[in-house]
C-alpha cells in the first residue's frame, strides 16, 4: 500500500487516540476487566463463555468497532495499539478499505471470554457470513445510524434471523449530523417483521455508538452530551463498557456437553502457517481434546475417513495473536495443526466418531468467468506462473478454502470455469494471482441460468436488489439507465439531502453498469446490491457498450498513428505501449462494427523540408485498467489479459479472418444454454 497523507496520518491517528484514552478508563475500573494471562490459554467454564458474530452492511464500521473492542479490552498491546483496522491483515483488505476474509479473535472481560468473528460487508463474500453463524451464539447487527439498513444489511440479517439468533443492534455514527436514530430504528422493525421475525427477536437491544470516537452508550441523551463535548474540542467521556456488558447478559453461553461425550469440531476456516502447515479453525461442538490426542477427518456428507492423525498445536487467537492452549473444550473456538488433508465443512473428530456433522450449505454462485492460459504475443514477458496446470492448481487450492467458489473444467485443456457471487469477488481472487506472478486470460463474466424445477421449458436467471443513493439532479438518468436493462423500481424515499432508490434487477443488467454509474452521478453516487433470488427470464435488452477500435498490427504505438485515431473515440494505449493484432486499442465514439486500425504507423521521414513547421502533438492521457473496470467493460468477444503490471483488453480470437467467420456463428448466452 503507498505512503499514507499527511491527513490520513492525522485521521489513524485519532482514531487510535480515541481508542486508547478510553482504554485507560477502563482499565482504571478494576471491576471491568479482570483477565490474567493464564485465563487467555486455560479451557474455561462454558458459562463464562460468549461466542459473538459481528455483522454488517459494507462501511458501516464493524471493523472498527471490532478494534475498539480489543484495544479498550487491553487484547492489543504495543505496536498494534497505534494501527487502524487490525483485523484487516490482508494486503488488499488494507488497500481497498473492505473486509475480505472473517477473522476470529477473542477477549476477556469479567472473567469472560467473548469470541468475537468479524466477517465481510459485500454482498460479494456472503459465503464467510453463512459459514460463521454455525460458529456463533449471537451477532451484533452494526447500522449506519445515516444510511440506516441496506441491501447487505437484509442479507445478513436473514440469514441470522433463520438460525434463531436473537442479534443486538448497534447504530454505529451516531455522532454524525445526519443521524436518525428514531427513522433508523422504525426501518430496522420494518425489515425484522418483514423477513419473518419472531416476538423475542425483534425485542432487539439497541445500542449507540461511535467506534471512532471509542464509545457507546444505551441512552440516546447521552449521545447528546459526548457530541457536545466533541463540539467543544473535548474528549467523550465514554468506553465500549455497555456494549460488553450487554453482550455478557444477552448472549447466550454455548449449550453442549464436555464431559462423557467424544470431542466433534466443525472446519469453518482453513489457515496456512509456515511452520505447522495447513491449521484448521472452527467451534469445537463436544467433548474436549488435548495436544497428543488422536483424532481424524471425516468427509463432509458422506463421512468417510480422510485422515488419521493426532492434534500437534492447539491454538486460541487473542487480538492478533495466537496463543497455544494445552486442552479445549466444547464452545470454544479453535484452530488445530496436524491433519493436512482437512478441508472447509470437513469434521474433526475422536477415533470413535463415525457420522460427520451437519454444515450450513452456501447459496449458488450466479455469474461465471473463464480462466485460461495468456496465448497473446506478448506472454511470458512478465510473469513466472505461466502453465494451464500451475493455473488449475492454484485455483483448486483456493476452492479448497473459499466455499462460495465453484472450479469447473470447461472441457478445454488449457481453461477452467470459475463460478462465484459477483464481479468483485472475481476481481479479488484474480488481483491475488497477478501478485503471486500469474500471467492468464480471463472472459468477461456471464450469469449462470437454470431450468425451473416447475416447468423445464422455462429458463430462470437470478435477480439482484440493488440501493442507490444519489442526489435528486441523477436519479432521472440512473432510473432511465436501470429501467433499460430490465430493472424495476420498488421504492423512491428522501433519504437525508440524497435520493435512495430500491431496484430489483437481473444480474446481467448489473453487469457492466458500474462505470455508467460513475459517470452519470459524477462520483457523488453509492451502489449497493444482494442476491435476491432466481426469476423468470426478463427478456434481451439493448447493447449498452460501443464497438472497439482493434489493432490489425505488431509492434510500439507511436503518437503520430494515435493522434489520428483519437477523433475516432477514447483511447486505451499510450504512445510506446507494445500491441499487437487482436488487441482492443479504444472505443469508438459512434456504434457500429469494430474498426482495425494500425497504431502502431510511424511518420515517413524524407530528406525534403516541409513548407510548414510540424505541430507538436498532444494526446489526451489515458487512465490505466483497474481490474474491476475491465472486468466491467469486456464485451463478450473479448478477454482481459493480466500480467502482474499489465491489464490490456483483447479479442478472444486474434486472427481476423478467424474472428470473422465465428462472429456469424456467435450465440446469446441464453442461447446456449437452451442448446
Amino acid at each position: 500500500m503507498g505512503r499514507l497523507t499527511g491527513q490520513q496520518t492525522l485521521l489513524v491517528a485519532r482514531n487510535s487516540a480515541a481508542c486508547m484514552h478510553t482504554t485507560v478508563s477502563m482499565r482504571s475500573n478494576a471491576a471491568a476487566l479482570s483477565a490474567t494471562e493464564s485465563d487467555l490459554g486455560d479451557m474455561i467454564p462454558m458459562e463464562r463463555i460468549r461466542n459473538v458474530g459481528i455483522i454488517a452492511h459494507v462501511d458501516h464500521g464493524k471493523t472498527t468497532l471490532v478494534d475498539c473492542l480489543l484495544k479498550q479490552s487491553g487484547a492489543l498491546s504495543g505496536a498494534t495499539m497505534q494501527e487502524s483496522r487490525v483485523m484487516d491483515s490482508n494486503t488488499l483488505e488494507k488497500e481497498r478499505g473492505i473486509t475480505i476474509l472473517s477473522k476470529v479473535t477473542s477477549l476477556m472481560y469479567k472473567d469472560h471470554r467473548i469470541n468475537i468473528v468479524d466477517t465481510p460487508g459485500h454482498a460479494d463474500f456472503g459465503g464467510e457470513v453463512e459459514r460463521i453463524l454455525s460458529m456463533v451464539d449471537s451477532v451484533v447487527l452494526v447500522v449506519d445510524a445515516s444510511e440506516g439498513p441496506m441491501a447487505q444489511t437484509k442479507f445478513v440479517l436473514t440469514k441470522a434471523l433463520a438460525r434463531g439468533i436473537h442479534p443486538l443492534v448497534v447504530l454505529n455514527k451516531i455522532d454524525r449530523p445526519t443521524s436518525r436514530p428514531d427513522e433508523v430504528d422504525s426501518e430496522l422493525l420494518e425489515l425484522f417483521l418483514a423477513l419473518g421475525a419472531t416476538d423475542e427477536q425483534t425485542s432487539y437491544d439497541m445500542l449507540y455508538a461511535s467506534a471512532k470516537e471509542g464509545w457507546c452508550t444505551r441512552d440516546l441523551g447521552q449521545v447528546t452530551t459526548y457530541t457536545d463535548a466533541m463540539a467543544r474540542g473535548e474528549k467523550a467521556d465514554g468506553s465500549m463498557v455497555p456494549l460488553l456488558d450487554a453482550i455478557l447478559d444477552r448472549v447466550p453461553a454455548p449449550r453442549a456437553q464436555r464431559d462423557d461425550a467424544p470431542f466433534t469440531m466443525l472446519v469453518t476456516q482453513l489457515e496456512a502457517n509456515p511452520y505447522l502447515g495447513k491449521c484448521a479453525s472452527g467451534r469445537i461442538s463436544s467433548g474436549t481434546v488435548s495436544v497428543g490426542d488422536r483424532i481424524r477427518v471425516l468427509a463432509p456428507g458422506s463421512g468417510d475417513v480422510i485422515e488419521d492423525g493426532k492434534v500437534t498445536k492447539l491454538f486460541l487467537r487473542s487480538g492478533v495473536q495466537q496463543i497455544e492452549m494445552a486442552r479445549a473444550g466444547a464452545g470454544d473456538l479453535v484452530s488445530i495443526s496436524g491433519v493436512p488433508s482437512v478441508s472447509v465443512n470437513a469434521t474433526i473428530a475422536g477415533p470413535e466418531v463415525a457420522a460427520p456433522l451437519d454444515f450450513i450449505p452456501v447459496d449458488p454462485p450466479t455469474i461465471s468467468v473463464t480462466f485460461s492460459v495468456n496465448d497473446s504475443p506478448l506472454a511470458g514477458r512478465e510473469g513466472s506462473l505461466l502453465t494451464s496446470n500451475m493455473i488449475r492448481d492454484r485455483l483448486l487450492r483456493e476452492a479448497e478454502t473459499n466455499v462460495a467458489l465453484q472450479i469447473i473444467n470447461s472441457g478445454k485443456s488449457e481453461a477452467m470455469e470459475v463460478r462465484g457471487r459477483g464481479e468483485l469477488q472475481l476481481s479479488v481472487l484474480i488481483e491475488t494471482m497477478r501478485r503471486e506472478g500469474f500471467e492468464l486470460s480471463v472472459t468477461p463474466p456471464r450469469v449462470l441460468f437454470k431450468r425451473d424445477p416447475d416447468s423445464p421449458r422455462a429458463v430462470l436467471e437470478p435477480f439482484e436488489e440493488i440501493t442507490i443513493d444519489v442526489d435528486h439532479d441523477a436519479s432521472g438518468v440512473v432510473i432511465e439507465k436501470l429501467t433499460k436493462r430490465k430493472g424495476e423500481l420498488k421504492s423512491f424515499i428522501d433519504v437525508a439531502d440524497k435520493a435512495r432508490l430500491v431496484f430489483h434487477i437481473p444480474t446481467r443488467g448489473l453487469l457492466g453498469y458500474a462505470s455508467e454509474f460513475k459517470n452519470d452521478t459524477h462520483g457523488t453516487g453509492v451502489m449497493n446490491h444482494a442476491f435476491l433470488r432466481y426469476g423468470e427470464y426478463a427478456g434481451a435488452f439493448e447493447k449498452t457498450r460501443k464497438s472497439s477500435m482493434v489493432c490489425m498490427s505488431s509492434g510500439t504505438a507511436t503518437s503520430y498513428a494515435l493522434n489520428m485515431m483519437e477523433p475516432r473515440g477514447r483511447l486505451f494505449v499510450r504512445n510506446g505501449d507494445d500491441v499487437y493484432p487482436g488487441m482492443v486499442v479504444g472505443e469508438l465514439s459512434k456504434d457500429g462494427s469494430d474498426l482495425e486500425v494500425n497504431p502502431t504507423k510511424a511518420k515517413q521521414l524524407t530528406n525534403i523540408r516541409a513548407a510548414g513547421k510540424d505541430e507538436t502533438i498532444r494526446l489526451t492521457p489515458v487512465k490505466p485498467w483497474a481490474l474491476e473496470e475491465a472486468i466491467a467493460y469486456v464485451n463478450p468477444d473479448e478477454a482481459i489479459e493480466v500480467t502482474p503490471t499489465q491489464v490490456r483488453l483483447r479479442k478472444q480470437i486474434l486472427d481476423p479472418l478467424r474472428r470473422k467467420q465465428f462472429s456469424r456463428k456467435r450465440v446469446s448466452d441464453i442461447e446456449d444454454f437452451l442448446n
